[in-house]
């Protein structure tokens, strides 16, 4: 399926495109990643660094509380150099449920598992206000989890720039392997960091299969296409515009 993907060339074209979009959306602005030290956020990071220097690049890191595998995010920043800061949203996530409760709302497993990617938005997005020049905050979710709706609305969804969008999470891992990042961060078995499984244990299918039906179309188990084409079908609006009522006149 990647015969064709000529990786460097594709990277080089990422790196062009987020040094053009900076000089007009913040020609002194820094990129602000939340590194979760998967591929995802790590190419990114690499990505922004490249396009504009590491001192233009600022890496938050987030726990929520104890994060097993917070030790990748903090290779991939220390790896790169760049500056970074480390955000527990323990405390507000404790708070937030707690509020909820107090209002009368029972906790879902749904509610539980999306409620810290939205703090982790809101921190990100509270931290470009805050540094020097100003930030803007990078999306880090690639083709393949916006294709079946694999992220939070409002949450991991969001951002002012995505330079991965385009990209399977098949090329995004041959694009990592053509920066300077640990290999072993560009190969991690993807996961949500939520409920202690890996996102092919929840989906139910490979990212390789997925990627492959995306790109060509073909996939050869009919039960798992429609496994994809309706989570694709029921999660589009979290990628389309926010629907509008048209006035008349």
């Amino acid at each position: 399926m990647n015969k064709e993907f000529d990786a460097v060339k594709e990277k080089e074209r990422i790196v062009k495109w987020i040094r053009d979009w900076f000089e007009k959306n913040g020609p002194k602005a820094s990129a602000v990643v939340g590194v979760s030290g998967g591929k995802d956020s790590s190419v990114v990071t690499a990505l922004c660094m490249e396009a504009l220097g590491k001192d233009r690049v600022v890496g938050i890191l987030m726990p929520n509380g104890v994060q097993s595998d917070i030790a990748d995010s903090e290779k991939l920043v220390e790896h790169l150099g760049v500056r970074h800061y480390t955000v527990n949203i323990n405390g507000a996530f404790n708070a937030m449920q707690e509020a909820l409760s107090e209002a009368g709302f029972g906790r879902t497993p749904e509610e539980e598992q999306n409620l810290p990617p939205r703090l982790r938005m809101s921190v990100l997005y509270a931290a470009a206000q805050s540094i020097e020049n100003g930030g803007r905050v990078a999306n880090t979710c690639n083709l393949s989890e916006d294709y079946i709706g694999y992220s939070t609305k409002w949450g991991d969804s969001a951002g002012d720039f995505a330079p991965l969008a385009q990209y399977t999470a098949t090329e995004v891992i041959k694009i990592g392997e053509t920066l300077p990042i640990p290999d072993e961060l560009v190969h991690k078995a993807p996961s949500d960091g939520l409920c202690g499984k890996t996102d092919e244990d929840n989906l139910g299918f490979t990212y390789e299969t997925l990627d492959k039906y995306i790109r060509t179309g073909i996939c050869e188990n009919q039960e798992i296409k429609e496994k994809i084409d309706r989570r694709h079908r029921l999660n589009k609006h979290k990628i389309e515009p926010m629907p509008v009522c048209t006035r008349e006149n």
